[in-house]
């Protein structure tokens, strides 16, 4: 394991159909498109509360114990990360420890504008934003708030204050987005950004996804193939969850994860620290792994030691997507951390 993924809130500004919808609206809009979605009950979403989210100390004292066990990138997320008052006092936190060489964050980009200054400043070199659409009435329905200028206008802002890569990433949903596939790579080449094509998975606290939703990787890549010339990229790193090709001109980039086409699971590094203190082996995972109280109850660095070195080879082998057997996680993207 070298990669761990730390949420620092349960809380987002946004409701995006995919992860967090506001239900019936949800279920509405699903409904125009898919005659027979599944009926399962949705989660019901229940906000962790204030007392349960573990501290900026508790998060960098379990950063520290981890990087002595080999983490050596961690990736900020949520909800909304941006939403955490005072998260741009973590890089500096960060920046005490040994061993942790990357640091990146995750956002849908709303509040960049206002905290992404002060983040650059503190030293952190890398985000990722979310991007479903660039028509503002989809991406109002995708994403439930009306807020495609000030995130178009975030990602810009990130380029003008020198993060790199600035990463941008497309959840793609059958007969929601898919028509804007070629107009996102399109995007991404103006923008000289890297851009990533994620399979639409079973995370959202409506419980409407199916199988016939997602767009495969191939298909993305086919499409993508016919209107531009790529080159593809030689990974380095083979735990990437990513396959990437380059536009010809050089100017950006385009990545394709595959959870459910084409799973990755056996060369997954990273594990996942929820922002009330549970560690996921797992994205997947029906179990977690209760941290906080032993953050709590005076443990001391090396039982913490210990018990993740436990956990991690409790790991599962595989996820089971669109399998008979396969269970969904008892809480939402949101809730886990993306």
């Amino acid at each position: 394991m070298r990669d761990l993924r730390v949420s620092i809130t349960d809380r987002c500004n946004f409701r995006c159909m995919y992860c967090l919808p506001e239900t019936e609206a949800a279920h509405n809009f699903y409904r125009g498109h898919w005659a027979h979605m599944p009926n399962s009950a949705p989660i019901v979403q229940q906000w962790v509360p204030k007392s349960s989210i573990l501290s900026f100390e508790e998060i960098e004292r379990v950063v520290r114990i981890a990087a002595g066990l080999g983490i050596q990138k961690i990736r900020l997320t949520g909800g909304e990360p941006l939403v955490r008052h005072g998260v741009e006092d973590l890089r500096a936190r960060f920046a005490r420890i040994f061993g942790i060489g990357d640091l990146a964050m995750t956002t849908k980009g709303f509040l960049f504008a206002q905290k992404g200054p002060a983040l650059a400043k503190a030293g952190l070199k890398r985000v990722s934003f979310s991007l479903d659409s660039l028509d503002a009435a989809n991406f109002k329905k995708i994403s439930g708030r009306d807020r495609l200028t000030e995130l178009l206008k975030g990602i810009q802002l990130a380029y003008e204050l020198g993060f790199h890569p600035v990463k941008v990433n497309a959840v793609i949903i059958r007969d929601i987005n898919d028509h804007e596939i070629e107009s996102l790579a399109e995007f991404a080449r103006d923008r000289n950004l890297s851009f990533r094509f994620i399979e639409f998975m079973p995370l959202d606290s409506a419980r409407a996804w199916l199988k016939e939703m997602v767009v495969p990787s191939r298909e993305i890549l086919a499409r993508l193939q016919a209107r531009f010339a790529l080159q593809p990229v030689a990974e380095d790193n083979p735990s990437s969850t990513a396959r990437r090709w380059v536009f010809a001109d050089g100017r950006g980039e385009i990545g394709l994860i595959a959870p459910v086409s084409e799973p990755f699971c056996g060369h997954c590094n990273r594990i996942r620290l929820t922002a009330d203190g549970k560690i996921r082996t797992r994205l997947f995972s029906v179990t977690e792994h209760d941290l906080r109280s032993r953050l709590r109850n005076g443990q001391s660095d090396e039982e913490i030691s210990d018990y993740l070195n436990g956990v991690v080879w409790q790991k599962e082998a595989r996820h089971h997507i669109g399998e008979p057997e396969f269970v969904s996680p008892p809480r939402s993207m949101s809730c886990i951390g993306g």
